[in-house]
């Protein structure tokens, strides 16, 4: 299922995770050649993704929410 990103926040290894509108977390990393995402790496560049959807498999799995 298909989710906007409401936010960010780093996780223990200062890797960028997006928050989503459903209150599932997803890591977005920027880790060429596997993924291509150099958007994460700058304030400016995460900002203008909010809104953007992921595909969101914790909700497609019926998991309970990452956060409140």
């Amino acid at each position: 299922m298909r989710q906007p990103i409401t936010g960010y926040h780093l996780d223990d290894e200062h890797h960028w995770v997006a928050e989503l509108v459903c209150g599932h977390n997803q890591h977005v990393r920027h880790d060429p050649p596997w993924i291509n995402r150099p958007w994460v790496t700058t304030e400016a560049g995460r900002r203008r993704q909010l809104g953007t959807e992921l595909d969101c498999r914790k909700c497609d799995e019926g998991a309970a929410k990452d956060r409140l």
